[in-house]
């Protein structure tokens, strides 16, 4: 059988620590020795197996991570993942947010937010050799990231005969690999239950990245189909979807020094970046975001502080910039605190040292290693100049931009469309644009809008953008009256807002658009030869950058095998396997002090103020002084688990995983990571990396003692 680029990354002798690494489930039976050191009790054999137990129950929300519970289609993730379904369904009457949602029946349960989606992976294979072709291999530039996407388009679209399924090919260890996943896409999504804002955001933005942590981040939907078990959209004909293979509740709790496995969809990670790539984040990306995000957290909260139906509508979009705002601080922290740039370069110059040390080497890396630095230089010049433009865009300028760019790919055959704006994309797209004037408000939308619109203006004339600034009607050097005033004009000269005008143009043709003198959509027409001209510009670079990127990590892979050390894959939201233990820390960020392993629900009542992020439930304050734990106690604590620690490699994505045992029982969600661990990201960190996941025993306590959710406890038979 041809070994793979993944499968020689991991033959040789495995020398990266046990609990780093989020390896791909065809990976594991190399790893399998050290899985079954670590405690694991499952042939490590059967994680590869994805429409096997527990492969077969772990789903994607496109965003989080989740897994079926129950046969009857019950899906557990975390509440921030639920979150922004709650708020839709909120009214400042009905405030779901805060006091929390369940449905008694499957009658009362309600529609998630739009475009939510249930994505079940069952199949990933190894597609390379029809991706890079010779004929491909020859290319560089926009012709070679053409020439890969007709290829990927071509797999989907014959992955995709099957009706109801998602097929994506995703890159591999920076293009040197690429697997089709297929995937059942589930598109009627209801929420079922989730914890008041008291329980499932406790601490809130606070705590968030901090420990120790008394949240109960979690919550429950519910995967509906037709009646003939495919996926379909929202009916109240369709039923719930029965998946093969489910969760099981553990019945035993866990303490600290168990073996622990986390299943999900992480983000990214960017593990293998060149140092310059480290630079330009750390130094400009990350502070330039930090900034933009403090003020759009402001302005949103100014805007909607006397308006309820605002702030509820803007909910979901405040606990999202929240959550990244964070977490870019504490990366620049542990940044600011470490040695990693100097070590990067340090070992990126030991690589370039290799490669020159052999004529053979040199001839086959040297020159890709150095026309990647070139061209990663030159498209963080670019991010830098246009960092502005992408916050000063009107909400509906850019729908209408996404309308007539499906208006005009809609006048193509179907293979011949950009990606995005397919057949297949459609459901979604109507979906998301059905939806957007849910989370929109127009001062909101109008008062960030011009706080970046001004940053923006103030740059040099030539670091404009000419067909937006044509589009807008403005000019470098206006003054701040001035350029609200052509906003209020351009926001008044639409009705994109309204739900009805804006999905007519969904099927409306390049014509009909041209014709128009609605204001977003006649700046979207002025803008779109412009827009098509960047695109070609980014994709010649990009496909420059692919080519030369991937032979960088084909020698980083060599150099690291030549030392008999491992490399996995950097997450890309594909489904991976991390595990280590449940463990504290020996002394906390600040140096000082200890870390367990458990919060309890001390914690809980510790923190309460009654007021803010720290309002714990009536109800649940009163079960708490009952101290009727029952089973749900830990024998160790004398009283209920709150949260634990383990030494899992997870990031963004991994929101919602579940936590299993050695058996492969559930023990609880991952939802978070300390603060000073997040840097993992780019640097993992043995010592300090810990992950951050509320108990099940917590999840249930509060579901059969505040919320009376015996309905769910029964179904998921963990009553």
């Amino acid at each position: 059988m041809k070994k793979t680029l993944l499968s020689l990354a991991i033959l040789t002798s495995f020398a990266a620590h046990a609990d780093e690494g989020m390896w791909m489930p065809q990976q594991l039976p190399q790893v399998a020795k050290q899985l079954k050191a670590a405690g694991l009790k499952l042939d490590p054999a059967s994680l590869t197996k994805l429409t096997e137990f527990p492969m077969g129950a772990i789903v994607s929300l496109g965003g989080c991570s989740a897994s079926f519970v129950s046969p009857q289609g019950l899906v557990v993730t975390n509440h921030h993942c639920v979150y922004n379904s709650v708020a839709v369904n909120s009214t400042p009457e009905r405030d779901l947010l805060k006091n929390g949602f369940l449905a008694k029946t499957m009658a009362e349960e309600l529609p998630a937010a739009p475009g939510s989606r249930v994505f079940v992976t069952e199949e990933v294979a190894n597609v390379t050799d029809q991706i890079i072709t010779p004929e491909v291999a020859k290319l560089n530039g926009k012709a070679r990231i053409d020439a890969i996407e007709k290829n990927q388009k071509s797999l989907v679209s014959a992955c995709e005969q099957d009706a109801g399924y998602r097929c994506t090919v995703a890159s591999y260890y920076g293009g040197l690999e690429f697997y089709r996943l297929k995937q059942l896409e589930i598109r009627d999504v209801r929420l079922v239950h989730a914890p008041a804002s008291g329980i499932g955001k406790f601490g809130g933005d606070t705590d968030n990245w901090m420990w120790p942590r008394h949240t109960g981040d979690y919550g429950f939907y519910r995967a509906y189909v037709s009646k003939d078990g495919k996926a379909a959209e929202f009916s109240k004909d369709n039923v719930p979807y029965q998946p093969k293979h489910v969760i099981k509740i553990a019945k035993e709790g866990s303490k600290e020094g168990d073996f622990v496995m986390v299943l999900g969809y992480p983000g990214r990670t960017n593990r293998h970046r060149l140092p310059s790539e480290v630079a330009f984040t750390f130094d400009w990306n990350y502070p330039a975001f930090v900034q933009a995000s403090g003020e759009t957290l402001a302005i949103i909260d100014r805007e909607t502080k006397n308006d309820p139906a605002a702030k509820l509508k803007y909910a979901g979009q405040i606990a999202g910039v929240n959550n990244y705002y964070k977490n870019r601080k504490g990366m620049l922290t542990s940044y600011e605190n470490s040695d990693f740039l100097q070590r990067k370069t340090a070992e990126h110059n030991a690589l370039k040292a290799w490669v020159n040390a052999t004529p053979a080497r040199k001839a086959q890396y040297a020159a890709d290693i150095e026309a990647a630095e070139k061209l990663i230089a030159e498209r963080d010049a670019g991010t830098k100049k246009g960092f502005f433009l992408t916050y000063a865009q009107p909400r509906f300028l850019g729908s209408a931009r996404s309308l007539y760019r499906l208006a005009n790919e809609r006048a193509k055959p179907d293979t011949e469309r950009k990606t995005g704006y397919q057949e297949r994309d459609l459901k979604r797209l109507t979906s998301v644009v059905e939806g957007q004037d849910r989370t929109y408000d127009e001062k909101v939308d109008k008062a960030l809008v011009l706080n970046f619109l001004t940053k923006y203006n103030a740059q040099p004339a030539a670091e404009h953008d000419a067909a937006f600034d044509a589009a807008l009607g403005i000019r470098a050097g206006m003054s701040d009256a001035e350029l609200k005033a052509a906003l209020d004009r351009i926001y008044a000269g639409s009705k994109l807002a309204d739900k009805a005008t804006r999905t007519a143009w969904l099927s409306k043709s390049p014509a009909e658009f041209k014709a128009s003198n609605d204001s977003f959509i006649k700046a979207a027409v002025a803008m779109y030869a412009a827009d098509m001209k960047d695109e070609a510009k980014e994709e010649e670079l990009a496909g420059k950058i692919q080519q030369a990127y991937g032979n960088y990590m084909r020698a980083k892979i060599a150099y690291m095998n030549s030392k008999g050390q491992a490399v996995y894959p950097d997450a890309n939201s594909t489904l991976r396997v991390t595990f280590g233990k449940i463990a504290g820390r020996d002394h906390g960020a600040d140096g000082t002090g200890s870390w367990t392993a458990f919060t309890t629900i001390k914690g809980v009542v510790a923190k309460h103020t009654g007021e803010g992020e720290f309002d714990a439930p009536a109800a649940q304050l009163a079960a708490i002084k009952t101290k009727n734990f029952g089973k749900y106690a830990d024998p160790k604590l004398k009283t209920l688990p709150v949260n634990f620690l383990a030494t899992l490699d997870i990031t963004g994505g991994n929101s919602g995983s579940a936590a299993l045992n050695s058996k492969g029982e559930l023990i609880g969600l991952a939802f978070d990571g300390t603060l000073d661990s997040i840097i993992s990201d780019w640097d993992f960190n043995n010592a300090n990396t810990r992950s951050i996941q509320v108990d099940t025993r917590y999840m249930l306590w509060n579901m059969q003692n505040v919320d009376k959710a015996d309905n769910l406890l029964k179904e998921m038979n963990a009553l």
